[in-house]
């Protein structure tokens, strides 16, 4: 199966920010801060994925 680098990093970035936005609005709002926190876990996760190159695929058998 061969992913492209630029889903692997989207699914990267949504299931973070999705995660860090579900953690935020426990409370049912989302402060400056958490909204901050939400940024910041997205962009991470796209440029941390991004970065990391796919495994090349070996000779299958």
């Amino acid at each position: 199966m061969k992913v492209s680098k630029v889903a692997k990093a989207i699914v990267a970035a949504v299931v973070a920010g999705a995660g860090t936005l579900s953690t935020a609005l426990v409370d049912d709002t989302v402060t400056a801060a958490e909204g901050w926190a939400v940024g910041l876990a997205v962009l991470a996760a796209l440029g941390f994925t991004w970065a990391v190159p796919n495994r090349q695929a070996g000779p299958t058998q």
